[in-house]
C-alpha cells in the first residue's frame, strides 16, 4: 500500500512540475503581451505587426484588440493553472501526512 501511495505522490509531482513550467511560460508571455499593450499607448508613430517573416504595417486599434485579448486568455490559463496547482498541491500534501502516518506503524 505504502508503495502504491509514493508512486502516486512522485505522478502528483511530475504533474506539479509541469504545471509550474506551464505556469512560467504563460507570466513570460502575458509580460511581453503588457509590454507590448504598453509600447503602444506610448507610441504616436505606426505600428507593425510581425507575420511570418514579414513586417507589415497594422491599424493600431486593432492591434490593440487583439493583445487584450490575449492577455485576457493568458489571465483566464494562468488562473487555470494556478486552480490544478492548488488541488495538486493538497493531493500531494494529504498523500505525504498517510505516508508518514503508515511509516510510523
Amino acid at each position: 500500500m505504502d508503495q502504491n501511495k509514493i508512486q502516486e505522490m512522485q505522478i502528483l509531482e511530475q504533474n506539479i512540475q509541469n504545471l509550474l513550467m506551464q505556469k512560467q511560460a504563460f507570466d513570460m508571455e502575458l509580460s511581453e503581451t503588457r509590454g507590448a499593450l504598453g509600447e503602444i499607448e506610448k507610441t504616436k508613430d505606426d505600428i507593425f505587426k510581425l507575420i511570418g517573416q514579414l513586417m507589415i504595417k497594422a491599424d493600431k486599434n486593432k492591434v490593440k484588440e487583439e493583445l487584450s485579448n490575449k492577455e485576457k486568455i493568458l489571465n483566464l490559463r494562468l488562473s487555470t493553472i494556478e486552480k490544478q496547482e492548488t488541488s495538486l498541491m493538497e493531493k500531494l500534501t494529504s498523500l505525504q501526512k498517510e505516508v508518514m502516518k503508515d511509516s510510523k506503524k
